[in-house]
């Protein structure tokens, strides 16, 4: 979400800095280049060697880089490089020098020299968070154009309960990202995908199962977040991780579940994509303790699982695009029609076991849209990243 765009973190003196260390670790996991900037204060909560570890790159902590040479650390020029500025955490006293022009330190020197958007999250104790000088302070800065990232509610460091705590890591990246999410083509959009296979337990050992990975589910997820959409992965069992931030993940294992966490998040759903291969039956009894062998021949009951896609198109609003996969083996095109009409979808994405790399396992894909209107789209073998860049094009064009 974040590759490529340049971060500068100003870390001040507040007994939330230790905060920082998260806050860098996923700055830098959604691929931002991140670069520190301490006061001295900041220094008696963390050390500067955590965050330049964590960062990758020196921490700033004075004007002078080395006074033997007399480099200097520029601060214009850190100014100008940054995409984004955050102050995080912005101590009452930093707040007030900011809001008031002061520069006594590097940090407030590279604040005063930035070209880009700023964002501040305030920490410190709730009686100073409440003093009319730091509220008149935050409003002098929202006045410059600078964004405040609320601080959160609970108990504070001097042992009082109330508003003052900085906000979450995640909070705070989740706002840097929604602010690059901007002009993206699912920015503001929800979207819910499904992935992966789904066991279906026959007793503690043995389930019903297939041989989907979830790669083309995690890659939908992935090119939906990477667009600025935010998305909600509902995965079976899989040893995929997703490699864009911010994707809420929801882990299951029968049907059930899956039907349960897709009906809990479609109807705030813009977009869902159900890239599953869920069961279509599951054993109407579950073995409490394992079947042993005999010399007898079992028999197994089944019974059939909730139809999720069939659901989730009886349930969808005229706002909402619903897209389903068809894995078909003979006489593809009917049967995929067939369930585009059964289950109320805008566009079936078929696939053929028979067709060579395309199906379960594989890196690589071989598809074909047909929508609503009986438009059907035709594309050639390629990487299952390359079908979800498809795949979301074709959503975005109906949105």
């Amino acid at each position: 979400m974040l590759s490529g765009r340049k971060v500068l973190l100003g870390v001040t003196g507040s007994i939330a800095a230790y905060k920082a260390a998260s806050l860098i670790r996923l700055l830098v996991k959604a691929g931002a280049e991140v670069r520190v900037l301490m006061t001295g204060a900041a220094t008696e909560f963390i050390s500067p060697l955590t965050l330049s570890t964590l960062s990758k790159n020196p921490v700033v902590l004075e004007y002078t880089a080395d006074p033997k040479t007399g480099e200097w650390n520029n601060h214009v020029a850190l100014g100008g490089w940054a995409d984004l500025m955050i102050v995080a955490p912005a101590s009452a006293n930093t707040l007030a020098k900011m809001a008031n022009g002061i520069c006594d330190n590097v940090l407030l020197a590279t604040y005063l020299s930035a070209k880009c958007p700023v964002y501040f999250a305030p920490a410190m104790d709730l009686d100073m968070y409440q003093h009319p000088s730091t509220k008149e302070n935050i409003q002098r800065l929202l006045s410059f154009g600078h964004q405040l990232i609320q601080p959160g509610t609970g108990e504070l460091a001097s042992g009082l309960h109330g508003e003052g705590r900085m906000a979450e890591p995640e909070e705070i990246t989740e706002a840097i990202v929604a602010f690059f999410s901007e002009g993206l083509p699912l920015a503001g959009k929800k979207i819910l995908i499904s992935a992966g296979p789904t066991h279906e337990p026959i007793d503690p050992v043995r389930f019903i199962g297939n041989h989907s990975s979830g790669k083309m589910g995690y890659a939908i997820a992935d090119e939906a977040a990477r667009l600025g959409a935010k998305v909600v992965l509902v995965t079976g069992p899989s040893a995929l991780q997703t490699e864009q931030s911010g994707i809420e993940r929801i882990d299951v294992v029968t049907a059930e579940e899956m039907y349960q966490a897709c009906l809990a998040h479609f109807d705030s759903s813009d977009i869902g994509i159900m890239a599953a291969a869920v069961a279509d039956y599951r054993p109407a009894t579950v073995a409490e303790e394992k079947i042993k062998k005999s010399g007898e021949r079992p028999h197994l009951t089944l019974e059939p699982t909730k139809d999720i896609l069939a659901e989730l198109g009886r349930l969808k609003q005229a706002h909402q695009l619903l897209i389903g996969f068809a894995l078909e083996t003979e006489e593809e095109e009917k049967n995929a029609r067939g369930k585009l009409e059964r289950k109320n979808l805008d566009f079936i994405v078929l696939n053929s076991l028979r067709d060579k790399g395309a199906g379960f396992g594989h890196d690589t894909n071989k598809v074909k849209f047909i929508d609503r209107q009986n438009k059907t789209e035709e594309f050639e073998l390629k990487s299952k990243v390359e079908v979800a860049r498809d795949i979301l094009k074709k959503a975005i064009s109906l949105i």
